[in-house]
This record gives structure tokens, sequence and C-alpha cells, in this order.
């Protein structure tokens, strides 16, 4: 990882940072009554996936580190469902939760490429 000085450097945040910003434009066009459900909950997991590599990454260690990428990873993947659940309300167009979809399939990629460098006996 040379040349990284810091979680903004690293691909996985920059892309889930901008995923998460994304989802929180979108997620405003939802009806005023999910608040409190779907929009609320989609942002908490969109900003946890970024939020997660960065703490991990702070942390110091290795194995920290490993274990918050996964945190973020299931924040990812919470985020897929909820996607589909927009999509199936009628909240999201078909083409937009497709270009979201590929959007979350970037970090998703991204994500896995990063924990299996740092996993031992990678």
């Amino acid at each position: 990882m040379s040349g990284i000085k810091s979680h903004r450097d690293l691909r996985a945040w920059q892309l889930a940072y901008s995923f998460g910003l994304r989802i929180y434009k979108v997620s405003a066009t939802f009806p005023p009554d999910e608040r409190f459900g779907l929009i609320s909950q989609i942002r908490r997991s969109a900003i946890s996936v970024a939020s997660n590599i960065a703490e991990g990454y702070g942390r110091g260690s290795t194995t920290d580190y490993i274990r918050f990428l996964r945190v973020a990873r299931g924040s990812l993947f919470e985020v897929d469902t909820q996607l589909l659940y927009s999509k199936d309300l009628g909240y999201l167009t078909a083409e937009t939760h497709r270009e979201l979809f590929n959007d979350w399939n970037g970090v998703s990629m991204v994500l896995a490429g990063l924990i299996k460098s740092l996993e031992p006996n990678a």
C-alpha cells in the first residue's frame, strides 16, 4: 500500500464515500413518510461503509482493520437489500436502481480485493 498516507487515499474509501453521497441524494426523493423508515436506514447503511473503512484504517492493527472492512462489507450488502426494496416500492426507477447497483458492485469488488490483500495466506 505504498503511497497510502490516510484512509482518504484508499480507492475503497473513495468509492464508498461517493456511493454514500449518491445514496443520500437519491433517498431525498423518497416519500416523506419514509423519513424514519427506509430513508434513515439506507442512509445509515451507506454511510457506514466509508466510515468503517476509515475507522478500521485508523485502528493501527491489521486484525482490527480486516474486521472493520468486513463490517463495511456487511453494511454494503444491507444497502443492496434496501435498494431492492426501494425499487420494488416504486421509489427508484429501474434505471436508477441499475446505476446504483453498478456503483454498489464497484465498491463491493474493490472492498473484497482490499480484504483479500490484507488477509493472512491470501
